[in-house]
Order: structure tokens, then C-alpha cells, then sequence
């Protein structure tokens, strides 16, 4: 197989693209650093379908190694033939192969290995060469042996029969079409395993569906289910269906040895087939679910690191709960911690009191503009105190509820006591529940991905391929924000590409022992950053006020010559981008002709885009661009507050395969199924929705008593019908109904619409 010509008639590439790009990753490039500084190369693949592509490459080249073990080992065995190597080279996959290799895989004893040692295996070719002249029971007497314990015709055939079972099991053929069967024809089923209990699973007591039409979570479900006790879950097939296909390449003659070979081929399919089929068919559907539902994870994670950072801002972090109080952390607008303290706002009339008068004295002391409250227990409680407060602040300070999953790992991890020394564990839990109000990508960034909390079923994922998901979405996030040299902490520097954990620490120490980076070269100082570490990371990293204002932007060191004289060219200098940017530079290569440009430059058009973009507004974030988080001022509700038919705004928390839930402002988070995110047909929500974004929905249901809240996003139906009409075309339908055509017969006729 070549590989590269694969991968680039499945990605739909051009062949240099998909050589050009396993060229720089077998050289060891990262993924941010191809995306972002090898676009000639890649032709400006993004970041994902490289991911992408990277993976399948691996699983490509692991195909070819496993068929060239199994050639080896055919080989070895003497039983190599044409066919058999035209089979393995064709495979497609490893299950394929796997296939192909399983009559020569070295098996354990056997009833057929057993009938092999004794001597019965040319009378199991006489049973499958079904001749008319066979006379299986006599033929049978021949190989009666009380040694090798075969008293009697019966027991020989039996054995032979056994014999032609396992080799109709190792049929490659025959297993791949069956495979394909069950994967079409086959229905997932469960029942309950104690009919009584009573669990969340109780929807799969009594369920049945058919394989292709099983959706991702109800897998995931159904295998959660199933691991807790609560449910047995089974594949089923039409029997008949199945062995009409072993049959039809086995059975030659309707005698006494076809109906043997038929009994044989009926037992390989019960016995030894259909069970590892079943076991093949329910893996392969819970790998795929686990897939998709790490790829939703993963999206969800990229929108939550990417939400917008609430800049500049002192901010109060507040860690709700009961009995060990409230934990409370101001830090200042660099994330410096400035004052704790730990209150009581759920306690007695007077410890309330005291509560309300200790963070009246953070916000005034400090001009705390914003509080951060976790969502965890006492989390509404918390809430109604600080909503109390701020009304006397007239507008000054707002609050949000933020995620704090993974606060209290992060609080007692090694990293956040080498951060914070000086601090409790539960006091560091506040600090990190401030800061992620106000940087979530520097503060998450601190905590193992899969206790963020953003998906769905991720603690039942295979957890090596999700912590490598993860770890790619939290490395492109960093590398597409950049960060600051001097101010990042060795957690974030440790996903800038191009940098290990150590390498990261070396950064942090010699930037204590030598004070700030004043330009990015100095790098090359810190031990064991050598240059083609640097060559990876320096386009990522950001020297803020340095020599060079150029290290302030995403333009890599190697096109510093290049971006000089585009500015040059364009009437600019090096103090403009100082100065705040090069206001109109686009306008102006503009009129000297990007093509040109990129010409006399020696350097492509993209990156000669990139280089225009970053001349323009040196330093930007990309997360700026995006709408602001909703922050509240004071005005709260209980969930019995809530009437069908009320709007609100809220913010979505977390996405999963049949709709978001968003947080609007009550103790529960609405869900807003996938049939109410708008108007047209979505396959997924993540189609239409972020996590982080802020969206109006209006009420559908309340159940108090179980503490559920149905939303929907949809435009109420007189909008829906107001714009559905303004899209129509205006020109007048021609009716093309029969004559004396009488709608009353449609509704009164025998036929009816099938629903899906």
C-alpha cells in the first residue's frame, strides 16, 4: 500500500499536500507549528484535519507492520501461498487481517485440535468432499482407536465434525460477510437484570433496535448499564439468515455427509462464530460511540478553553459551602493574589452578616468588579448572597457561576502547592475558580482535560486515546492564543509547541534567576532549549515591551526580514508596530499586489496574510473577538419560578449527542433537546451551538419535583412562519391539483404517512 496516495484519495488532498505534511511530521514538527508556519507546504490545513490526518497515518503504517508480521509468520509456518498473500496485501483493516491470520494463529486445546491429534482429519475431508459414493459411518469405523478414547463411529464423526466447525469458523470470507450481516440485519437488545430494581437505566429494560440505527449515547448507555448490573445487553440475528450463507459455500450434495457438514456448520455458527461476531460487533459499536463522544468532548473543551477572558479586572473568587464555610480569593488583573478569607454565607443570621460585611470590604477595598462563583454544592445559595450585595452597587460589580470541575484536583495537585505555598488547599480552590473568570485558557490549562467536565460518559472512555484527544485540543488552543514569556506559568508553557515539562521549568527558573525575557533569541540560554526547539516554539511565545516589537506578535523569527521590509514597502517601521500597529497595511499591499509582494518577499501568499494580520494589530487574542461572557447583576430565580412560555438568556454548559444544557440563572440547567436548537435538521448540536455561548431560550416544561427544565432556542411559531414567508419566493404556486380535486378525500383515504 502506499500510504501517502491513500491518505490523500481519503482526505480528498492533493499528493504533494499529504507528502509534504508526513515529511514535516516525521521530522518531528508539532501539529500547531505545520498549521501555523508551513502553509505552502500543508496548502493551509488547519489544525484538525492535520490531527486528523496524523491519525490515520498511524493507523495506516500499524496496518502495514501487522501484515508484514502475519506474512512472517504464514511464512514461517510452510503455508504461505498466492492467494493468502494477495489476501493479506488487499486488507483494508486490522480486523481483516486478523482474519486471514486466525487458522495459522497458534490456538489453545481445542475439541477440534484434540480430533487433529487423533488422527481425524482425513475423515473430515471425506465428510466436506460430500462424495455420493461416502458412506460416513462406515468410513468412521476405520479411525476407531480406544487409545486415543474413540469407542465408536459416533465419536469419530463427532470429532470431524468438530474439525470442519473450527475450519468453517476460520473462514476469512465467510466471517466478513457474516460481520457485514450483523452490522446491517442485527438488533442491539437489553433487558433488565432484576426487573424490579429501579435505576436511570430503566429505558433499556424492555429495548430493542436495530445496529445501524443505534445512536452513540444510548451505547454508551446501554455499556454503562451493563458494567453497573442493571442491565444484560445482547446482539441478535436471524439465524437463519447466517447460516444460509455458510451453507451456500459449504453444503456441495443434499447425502448423508451434506447433512453432516450441515450439522457441522450450524454448530461452527452457534458455537464458535456468532459469539465472537457478537463480541466483535458490540466492541466495535462502543469504539465508535467512545470516538465520537471523545470528539464531542473535545469540542466542548475547545470552546470552553477559548471563551473570552475577562481582562484587566479584579476579581472576587468564591468557593461555595456549608459546613467548612465559603473559601474567598481577590486577585488583581494579572491573576496576583491579593486577600482571603472564608465566610459563612449559608450559617446563622449573624455569621451571614459577617459575611456580607467581609466581601463588602473586598469590593471596596480592592474595586473588585467582578465575582466568580463555582457551581458546586451551595453553589445558589452562594449565589442569592452575592446578588443580595451587589444591589447596592448599582451596576458596578456583576457576577457569573463558573464551571469548577477539577478545582479541588487541581487545589491538592503538586502543581498548584509549588503555585501557591502559602495557602490552604481549600483557598487555592477559590484562587483557581477567580481565574478562570478571568484567563480560562492560562487556568484550565492546569488541570488533566478529562476533569474539566464538558461531555459526556468520559470517565467510561479508553483513557489513553482521550488523554491524547485532549491533549492535542489543549496544545492548539494554547499555541492559537500564544502566551506571554515572562508571565506564564511552566503548566502553559509545558503545551507550547516544541517545549517538554522540563523545558518549560528551565524557562521559569531562568526567568527567576535572570528577570524578564527582554527578546525572544534569549531563549537559546535556557538549557536544553536547542534550536530546533526554538524554531518550534518562538512564533508561540510573546515578549511584551522587548527590544524587538516583532516578538510581540505571532510572526516567527524567520520571517523577521520579511515582515521588516514588507513594512518597509508599505511606508512603516518597526516604532508603528510599537506604537499600537500598522494601521492600513492591508490597504496598501493591497494596492502593491499581494502576489507581487509575496514574490519579491520570497515567501508565500498565506504566510505573507498571517505576517499583514499581526503587522496590523500586534499582540492580538483571537478570544477577544468573541461576545463577552454574560455576566448578572443581581436578578435571580428558583426553579418554581419559572412558566412555560417565559424567555431568558442563558449560557450553554456542556453539549452532548441529543442537546445542550444551559444555565440560566436557577439551580438546574435547562436542556435544550437537539429538535429545539433551531429550525432546520442538525445531525449534532455542536453544529449549531458552543459551549460558552450566550443564547435565548424559552421555557417548554417544568418539572419541580424532579428538578428538570425543558428550553428550546427555537423562534416562537409566529416569527418562525414571519420569516419562513419573507424566504419564499413571491412568485404565485400554479395549482396543480386535478380538477374537482377535494382535499377532505386525502384526509378521509385509506393511506397514511409513515413516520421515521
Amino acid at each position: 500500500m502506499d500510504i501517502n496516495k491513500t491518505l490523500a484519495k481519503e482526505f480528498g488532498l492533493r499528493q504533494e499536500q499529504v507528502d509534504n505534511t508526513v515529511e514535516l511530521i516525521d521530522d518531528d514538527k508539532t501539529i500547531p507549528f505545520i498549521a501555523r508556519y508551513r502553509k505552502e507546504l500543508t496548502g493551509s490545513l488547519d489544525d484538525q484535519i492535520l490531527r486528523e490526518l496524523y491519525d490515520r497515518l498511524m493507523y495506516l503504517r500499524n496496518l502495514e507492520k501487522r501484515k508484514e508480521e502475519v506474512t512472517n509468520a504464514i511464512t514461517e509456518q510452510e503455508k504461505m501461498t498466492p492467494e493468502i498473500e494477495a489476501a493479506i496485501s488487499a486488507a483494508l483493516t486490522l480486523v481483516e487481517v486478523e482474519d486471514i491470520y486466525r487458522p495459522f494463529k497458534p490456538k489453545r486445546r481445542t475439541r477440534a485440535g484434540i480430533a487433529r491429534e487423533n488422527g481425524l482429519e482425513p475423515l473430515a475431508a471425506l465428510l466436506i468432499a460430500q462424495d455420493n459414493a461416502t458412506e460416513p459411518e462406515k468410513e468412521a469405523e476405520a479411525f476407531i482407536d480406544e487409545e486415543k478414547k474413540i469407542p465408536d463411529a459416533q465419536t469419530a464423526l463427532q470429532g470431524a465434525m468438530d474439525i470442519i466447525a473450527e475450519d468453517i469458523s476460520d473462514d476469512a470470507d465467510i466471517r466478513k460477510k457474516l460481520r457485514a450481516l450483523a452490522g446491517e440485519k442485527g438488533e442491539l437488545v437489553s433487558k433488565a437484570s432484576d426487573a424490579e430494581a429501579e435505576s436511570v437505566y430503566m429505558n433499556y429494560y424492555e429495548y430493542s433496535e436495530p445496529i445501524p440505527k443505534v445512536a452513540n449515547h444510548r451505547v454508551l448507555a446501554l455499556d454503562r448499564g451493563e458494567k453497573e448490573g442493571f442491565l444484560k445487553v445482547a446482539v441478535t440475528l436471524d439465524e437463519t439468515l447466517a447460516t444460509d450463507i455458510i451453507l451456500g459455500k459449504y453444503i456441495k450434495a443434499n447425502n448423508a455427509c451434506g447433512e453432516l457438514v450441515r450439522a457441522a456448520a450450524e454448530d461452527s455458527y452457534k458455537r464458535l462464530i456468532f459469539p465472537s461476531i457478537e463480541r466483535e460487533i458490540r466492541s466495535e459499536m462502543s469504539s465508535k460511540a467512545a470516538e465520537e463522544s471523545i470528539k464531542v468532548f473535545a469540542a466542548n473543551l475547545r470552546q470552553m478553553l477559548l471563551q473570552p477572558p475577562l481582562k484587566n479586572s479584579v476579581i472576587l473568587g468564591l468557593d461555595p459551602g456549608y459546613a467548612h464555610g465559603c473559601k474567598t480569593a481577590v486577585i488583581d488583573g494579572t491573576g496576583k493574589v491579593l486577600d482571603t478569607a472564608i465566610i459563612y454565607p449559608t450559617g446563622s443570621a449573624g455569621a451571614v452578616e459577617a459575611a456580607k460585611k467581609k466581601v463588602k470590604q473586598f469590593i471596596d477595598k480592592y474595586d473588585v468588579s467582578a465575582i466568580s462563583i463555582g457551581n458546586g454544592t451551595a453553589s445558589r445559595e452562594t449565589e442569592t448572597f452575592t446578588a443580595d450585595i451587589i444591589k447596592e452597587y448599582a451596576g458596578k460589580v456583576s457576577y457569573m457561576i463558573v464551571n469548577e470541575a477539577g478545582a479541588s484536583v487541581y487545589s491538592a495537585s503538586k502543581l498548584a502547592a509549588e503555585e501557591f505555598p502559602e495557602y490552604d488547599v481549600s483557598i487555592r480552590g477559590a484562587i483557581s475558580i477567580a481565574r478562570r473568570l478571568q484567563d480560562p485558557l492560562a487556568e484550565l490549562v492546569k488541570i488533566e482535560p478529562k476533569a474539566i467536565g464538558v461531555g459526556q460518559y468520559q470517565h467510561d472512555m479508553p483513557q489513553a486515546r482521550m488523554s491524547e484527544a485532549l491533549g492535542g485540543v489543549v496544545e492548539d488552543c494554547v499555541n492559537s492564543v500564544g502566551v506571554d514569556l515572562n508571565t506564564a506559568s511552566y503548566s502553559l508553557l509545558s503545551y507550547i509547541s516544541g517545549i517538554n515539562s522540563a523545558v518549560a521549568k528551565n524557562i521559569v527558573a531562568y526567568r527567576e534567576e535572570n528577570g524578564k525575557f527582554t527578546d525572544r533569541k534569549e531563549l537559546l540560554k535556557v538549557p536544553k532549549l536547542g534550536k530546533k526547539a526554538f524554531e518550534q516554539c518562538a512564533g508561540f511565545l510573546r515578549v511584551r515591551d522587548g527590544k524587538n516589537p516583532l516578538d510581540n506578535t505571532a510572526v516567527h523569527p524567520e520571517s523577521y526580514a520579511a515582515a521588516a521590509s514588507l513594512l518597509s514597502e508599505c511606508g512603516f517601521t518597526l516604532a508603528d508596530i510599537a506604537n499600537g500597529g500598522a494601521e492600513g497595511i492591508s490597504e496598501k499591499a493591497d494596492g502593491l499586489g499581494v502576489e507581487n509582494i509575496s514574490s519579491t518577499l520570497g515567501i508565500g501568499v498565506p504566510t505573507l496574510t498571517d505576517i499583514i494580520g499581526e503587522l496590523k494589530k500586534p499582540g492580538r487574542d483571537l478570544r477577544d473577538e468573541l461576545p463577552p461572557p454574560l455576566m448578572r447583576s443581581g436578578d435571580i430565580m428558583e426553579i418554581k419560578d419559572l412558566k412555560p412560555g417565559m424567555e431568558l438568556v442563558g449560557t450553554v454548559r456542556n453539549i452532548i449527542d441529543f442537546g445542550v444544557f444551559v444555565d440560566i440563572g436557577v439551580h438546574e440547567d435547562g436542556l435544550v433537546h437537539i429538535s429545539q436548537i433551531c429550525s432546520k435538521f442538525i445531525k449534532h448540536p455542536l453544529e449549531a451551538v458552543k459551549v460558552g455561548e450566550v443564547v435565548k431560550v424559552r421555557v417548554l416544561d417544568v418539572d419541580v419535583k424532579r428538578s428538570r427544565i425543558s428550553l428550546t432556542m427555537r423562534l416562537n411559531d409566529e416569527e418562525e412562519k414571519k420569516q419562513q414567508a419573507e424566504r419564499r419566493p413571491k412568485k404565485k404556486r400554479e395549482d396543480r391539483r386535478p380538477k374537482g380535486f377535494d382535499a377532505s378525500q386525502l384526509r378521509n383515504s385509506s393511506f397514511r404517512i409513515k413516520q421515521k
